[in-house]
Formats: structure tokens, C-alpha cells, sequence
């Protein structure tokens, strides 16, 4: 006789949170020395690397715009998941009304980051 049980959702968190965690390791820096140092100091690279229209035509290319989305989904979710797990330490019990904030906002921000990448058209 099979036992009736709940299955736990808590392996599609894991997974997010695992993928945002190496995807955060592995691009994360580079964006940063790229984005806030070497293009503005003019480092290995033109002045107008990140200009409107070349970062407009970066987003509105397939591929941009799924660099962008996956950048943005799962780094919010890394980082969510990881704040959702923290809050123990600050005294906020982990209940279902802290997981609906947290998860809930990780999915409301990749839910706009894909509208908004939507909208900028192709």
C-alpha cells in the first residue's frame, strides 16, 4: 500500500537558487569590471561600448535579451532564496507569509524583467 504524501516544491528553489549561484560566480565578476570599471576608466574598450543605441540593439537581439532575462532571473532568485534562508538568524520565522514575500518577489521581478524585454521589441 502507497502512503498519500505532499511532494516539496523546496527542489525547484534549490535549483534556482544553485543556478543563480553559478551563474553569479562565474559572470558576475566580469560584468562588474566591465560594466562599472573598464568601460568607465576606458579600459580594453572603446568609449562608446555601452553607448544607448549599442546596449538598445543589445537588448532588442534575441540573444541579448536572453542573456539579459536569465542575468536578472536568477540572480534574483540566488539571492532570494538565500535571504528567505538567512532569515532565521534575524528572529523571522521561516513561515509560509515570509516565503510568499520572498519567492513572491523574485518571481514579480522576473516576471517584469520579462515584460519589460518584451516590449523593447525585436
Amino acid at each position: 500500500m502507497t502512503k498519500n504524501r505532499k511532494r516539496s516544491n523546496a527542489p525547484v528553489f534549490w535549483l534556482l537558487f544553485g543556478a543563480g549561484g553559478m551563474l553569479a560566480a562565474l559572470t558576475g565578476p566580469m560584468l562588474i569590471f566591465i560594466t562599472g570599471i573598464a568601460i568607465p576608466l576606458g579600459l580594453l574598450f572603446p568609449e562608446d561600448t555601452m553607448s544607448y543605441p549599442k546596449m538598445l540593439g543589445f537588448a532588442q537581439n534575441f540573444f541579448g535579451k536572453g542573456f539579459i532575462f536569465v542575468i536578472i532571473a536568477l540572480f534574483l532568485w540566488h539571492s532570494v532564496h538565500r535571504i528567505f534562508h538567512s532569515l532565521h538568524e534575524f528572529g523571522i520565522p521561516a513561515g509560509p507569509t515570509s516565503k510568499l514575500v520572498c519567492y513572491g518577489t523574485a518571481l514579480a521581478g522576473t516576471l517584469v524583467s520579462a515584460f519589460v524585454l518584451f516590449r523593447m521589441g525585436f
